[in-house]
């Protein structure tokens, strides 16, 4: 029996409507091997968990430049455990002041990533941090 691919599902959630590096972050992690499921823009936290929990996602990563960050992964994490999906990772990146990190990570946030970090860490991290679901 061979391993699968580790799956993720990337997401941009809320009124947001840039996703070019959503795009990047995708495309870096498809390149890398790993199976990706891009939703678009405008997602809500519930669409978001619903397609991870559809596609067998092994982990979440949202991309978030709307200030909402705190809100967003809270939601995503409180509908996975819901969901009784809380072994789905949720990681992500954006506009996440340095301030609000520790929160996030707190809650149950893996890892986020704030502009400029190279699309080879966030495939590093994914690589050496996600596990997936045989």
């Amino acid at each position: 029996m061979t391993e699968r691919s580790i799956r993720v599902v990337v997401a941009k959630p809320g009124l947001d409507g840039h996703d070019r590096g959503a795009k990047i972050v995708a495309r870096a992690l498809r390149d890398a091997g790993f199976e990706v499921i891009y939703t678009g823009l405008h997602q809500t936290p519930e669409q978001i968990v619903a397609t991870a929990v559809q596609e067998d996602a092994d982990a979440i990563g949202l991309s978030v430049l709307s200030g909402a960050h705190n809100y967003l992964f809270q939601r995503v994490l409180e509908l996975l455990a819901e969901q009784g999906a809380d072994d789905i990772a949720v990681f992500g990146g954006g506009i996440i002041p340095p301030e609000d990190i520790a929160g996030l990570k707190a809650m149950g946030v893996k890892e986020l990533f704030t502009p400029g970090t190279s699309t080879q860490d966030i495939v590093r991290f994914v690589r050496e941090h996600i596990r997936a679901a045989v």
